[in-house]
């Protein structure tokens, strides 16, 4: 069925949740007082010292043991079975740091340790000087009591009396490039990411040693009570060739089989994405990394040649691998980021629904496979003014317009995109009756909200300048984090977050009633503002204001269920643990803090509060 797009306008009009300036005066109204004035009656009462918390201990609960193993697609043994496309298996050992030479003598075999180390020697990385502290798997150890005490309360908290469908998808997520580390190790090739960022600013080297922790983790996060757990699988790890026809690095596949074990016999269920960012080194080497985009921050290697073939064979052997016991994928992160240019925004959708039919059509399976997009809400800066309106809506086709539209409309790509980006060209009937449908889901990163206007010079003269020193281009609009009064959108963090609750109910009411698709939100998350310059731990682990972030967030997406009628399907928090922000360790959006010496683990206020929210409005779970 064609589904119209909505704009932003028309939206402004069908919505309570939209965020709309009214002029009016006078103090804030109190419509839970229904009490009227009472005279106030002082007396004398005994006094003692149970209301002091120490007296009223709660612990977290942790999520409870399996009883069944659920399947939702043949196991790999059966399906190697029915495919035309066999993979070949092998073994690598590791590229150490400081090591300048290749010793192996296979120089004949294009895939062999010889070729394997090749790759390393021309990546040539700066300043690879450790592997960490471990290098063999950590046996989990029982997290104490001590450590699952729930902390204080904050003074002022929710007060909405709805529940969580039963349903409801619930969990916490992390990336691979940014807390595995052992980036050299077990046969895994050359990243991206580990030339992106500046020489300057640390690497993902070492990160968190989740490579090795994986087990601690988990066990951390099911004590918690935790039920998803969203991670990803690096592609360099499974092909450390990347390319099709390459061996299958079986290290690797056993090291997920085991993460994937471990989630589920926590009693968690594990979701994965296949692509967080930290494609093959390859697909970007014959390229300038910084060379400046027509759109998105950087150059994933999407545009190369082989990149669609080699993604869908990644992903089938995922898929193949893992989908028996994995119940919700996600193809892409964020790709607008890393796209670079439209050839690789198109190579991403075209990717992307291959993968899709190969999933349900090849392996009849029977879980949710999806695509997960950034994009700080665009709210126009003023809503009276029809040209902030129509801004609003330009930013939203450029940033969701150019993947979603063929994906979950079976729409041409926004006219603002094939006129606007250079070599842009439509897809052809056959192509959108390919594309349409092709997620379970419609997977959003909403972070923040972000107040946008035309450009000084207008959105068509400025689309037109296509030059390197037109900032604004291909958007065309000005992104700013004040609203029309000068003050700003929310509470400021580290980075680019603001606590925007409201807008995001409007976000999703716009996306539920644009996109029709359920709603995962698949990261959300907040940086306090200095809490890496924190000296006391425990003043770090008291991170009030990511507990406003969240508990009214959640809220939000509790009104936007049952006030506004939005499927919202699940939220997944970022991160679980601090971690490597692509060259920073001081924008730290973790739950759980960490200790970059030892490797060991805190829990943050934060988390508790999070977990409790989601808990008390889980009635019918235990």
């Amino acid at each position: 069925m064609w589904v119209p797009f909505v704009s932003l306008a028309a939206l402004a009009v069908a919505t309570q949740a939209q965020e709309v300036y009214v002029t009016t005066t006078g103090y804030s109204a109190r419509p839970q007082c229904t009490q009227s004035n009472v005279t106030p009656k002082y007396h004398f009462q005994p006094f003692s010292y149970t209301l002091n918390e120490t007296v009223r201990m709660r612990y977290a609960t942790s999520v409870p043991s399996p009883t069944t193993t659920r399947k939702y697609a043949a196991p790999y043994t059966d399906v190697v079975k029915h495919l035309t496309t066999s993979w070949s298996t092998s073994t690598w050992g590791s590229w150490l740091p400081d090591q300048t030479s290749i010793s192996a003598t296979d120089t004949k075999d294009p895939y062999g340790q010889a070729a394997w180390s090749s790759m390393w020697l021309q990546a040539d990385l700066h300043n690879y000087t450790t592997t960490g502290l471990f290098s063999t798997t950590v046996s989990p150890t029982p997290v104490p009591s001590s450590e699952l005490v729930l902390p204080p309360r904050d003074y002022f908290g929710p007060t909405d009396c709805y529940n969580f469908p039963e349903d409801f998808v619930f969990g916490v997520a992390g990336s691979a490039a940014q807390i595995e580390g052992a980036v050299g190790l077990d046969g895994r090739g050359p990243s991206l990411l580990e030339k992106l960022v500046s020489d300057s600013k640390p690497k993902d080297y070492v990160t968190n040693e989740n490579y090795f922790l994986y087990k601690q983790d988990i066990q951390r996060l099911a004590a918690m009570g935790v039920e998803y757990y969203s991670f990803t699988i690096p592609w360099t790890r499974i092909l450390p060739f990347a390319l099709p026809g390459t061996p299958v690095n079986q290290q690797a596949i056993d090291h997920y089989n085991d993460l994937i074990d471990t989630v589920l016999d926590a009693g968690m269920t594990p979701v994965v994405t296949m692509l967080h960012f930290d494609s093959p080194l390859m697909f970007v080497a014959s390229d300038n990394i910084t060379k400046h985009p027509d759109i998105g921050y950087n150059n994933g290697g999407y545009q190369n040649e082989t990149f669609v073939d080699a993604f869908v064979n990644y992903g089938k052997v995922l898929l193949s691998h893992y989908a028996d016991r994995v119940p919700i994928w996600v193809t892409f992160n964020e790709p607008l980021l890393y796209a670079f240019n439209f050839k690789g925004a198109d190579h991403v959708v075209k990717a992307h629904a291959q993968v899709y039919h190969f999933y349900h059509d090849t392996l009849k399976a029977t879980g949710k496979i999806g695509i997960k997009f950034n994009d700080n809400f665009g709210v126009p800066k003023d809503p009276k003014n029809s040209s902030h309106v129509l801004a609003a809506d330009r930013f939203q086709e450029m940033q969701l317009g150019i993947f979603a539209n063929p994906i979950f409309l079976g729409k041409q790509y926004p006219k603002s995109v094939l006129d606007t980006l250079p070599g842009a060209k439509p897809l052809s009937k056959s192509e959108l009756n390919h594309i349409h449908n092709t997620s379970d889901f419609f997977g959003i990163d909403p972070y923040t909200a972000t107040v946008v206007s035309p450009a000084n010079e207008g959105i068509k003269a400025c689309a037109a300048n296509q030059s390197s020193s037109n900032e604004l281009f291909p958007y065309c609009v000005k992104q700013e984090t004040k609203n029309v009064y000068g003050w700003n959108i929310g509470y400021r963090s580290e980075s680019y977050v603001y606590i925007t609750p409201t807008y995001f109910r409007e976000y999703l009411f716009y996306l539920w009633n644009t996109f029709r698709s359920p709603i995962l939100v698949s990261e959300f998350g907040f940086p306090v503002h200095a809490e890496a310059e924190s000296e006391e731990l425990s003043d770090q682990l008291f991170d009030s204001p990511r507990s406003v972030y969240y508990l009214s967030f959640m809220s939000e997406i509790l009104k936007s269920i049952y006030e506004d009628g939005v499927h919202v399907m699940g939220a997944l928090a970022w991160s679980f643990v601090d971690n490597w922000e692509f060259g920073d360790y001081t924008q730290q959006f973790g739950i759980q803090a960490v200790n970059r010496t030892t490797q060991q683990r805190y829990y943050k206020k934060s988390f508790f509060d999070l977990v409790d929210f989601v808990k008390t409005r889980q009635p019918n779970k235990d």
